[in-house]
């Protein structure tokens, strides 16, 4: 892909991003004694989900900006994100080999320290976070599900409008799609695929488009 197509591509996103901020500052408008997000806070920061090629895209094309030491500090938490998300993934394969149902999906449910936030509770890429960080805190749509931060002030039994994030995630998907095609991958399905925070911190863009990764 040349450069000036990347760019193009990563602009895009950016506007994607955008419309996520504006969205969750309407509900702030709208809802001031409901979103109780505020600095300090990382409930968020602990949360597994996952990214797709071309959020990893950005994330790598900011995080290559930052200081060496704060980089090689990010790192090193990533090694320690992979390892406890290694051991969930190892506790839900067990369960299935066992014949267990458990209460809920340890990846769900688990709590995993992302290697962006740093001692202070800040995040070193907050201005390029991912959407789905931009967004929690207020109510969103997933698969026609209702979802919301349990800290947040928002009440159960009551109708409140919700972000759609069915729709982001369509958008983020022709995005990588597009990603994976100029990059010449042989594999569309790619597009589909969803990458740690750490993977896509440590991994060459190359890498998680032609390689299998573990």
């Amino acid at each position: 892909m040349k450069d000036s197509e990347l760019t193009q591509l990563l602009q895009a996103y950016d506007s994607l991003a955008a419309s996520a901020d504006e969205a969750y500052q309407k509900m702030c408008a709208d809802y001031p004694g409901e979103v109780l997000c505020k600095q300090g806070c990382d409930d968020c920061c602990h949360a597994v989900f996952g990214l797709f090629l071309v959020e990893a895209a950005y994330l790598q094309n900011h995080f290559a900006e930052l200081p060496g030491k704060e980089k090689a500090e990010i790192i090193l938490r990533c090694a320690q994100a992979d390892r406890e998300i290694a051991a969930l993934q190892k506790r839900l394969r067990d369960d299935e080999d066992q014949g267990k149902t458990p209460d809920a999906d340890p990846l769900a449910t688990g709590r995993v320290r992302c290697p962006l936030l740093d001692e202070e509770k800040r995040c070193a890429l907050y201005k390029q976070r991912p959407v789905t960080c931009r967004i929690y805190g207020v109510p969103t749509r997933i698969q026609g599900k209702a979802r919301v931060c349990g800290l947040s002030g928002f009440k159960a039994g009551k109708n409140y409008p919700a972000f759609d994030f069915d729709a982001v995630y369509r958008d983020l998907y022709q995005m990588s799609l597009e990603l994976v095609e100029k990059e010449g991958g042989q594999d569309p399905e790619r597009a589909g695929l969803l990458i740690s925070v750490s993977k896509a911190l440590t991994t060459p863009l190359e890498g998680l488009i032609h390689e299998t990764l573990e």
